[in-house]
């Protein structure tokens, strides 16, 4: 299992909606509306890398009102 947080910035007023649109799919464990720098952080996990990144790099930029994302892999150390 893989785990990333996806930082997003959100079209003005749209943090709400992207945050529970995000929630729903398949693959998102947790999805919060922040504030600060990025509107929306969520929680992603996949079975591998690959599946990570189709989640990250198709299902999530589907969101409509989403500017951009930051992806950050969870590393063990």
């Amino acid at each position: 299992m893989v785990e990333a947080f996806v930082l997003i910035q959100t079209e003005v007023g749209k943090a709400a909606y992207v945050a529970e649109a995000l929630g729903k799919l398949d693959g998102i464990v947790r999805s919060s509306a922040v504030t600060g720098p990025y509107d929306v952080i969520v929680d992603a996990q996949a079975e591998d890398i690959d599946a990570l990144g189709k989640l990250v790099a198709s299902s999530v930029p589907s969101v409509e009102g989403i500017v951009r994302t930051v992806t950050c892999p969870v590393v063990s150390l």
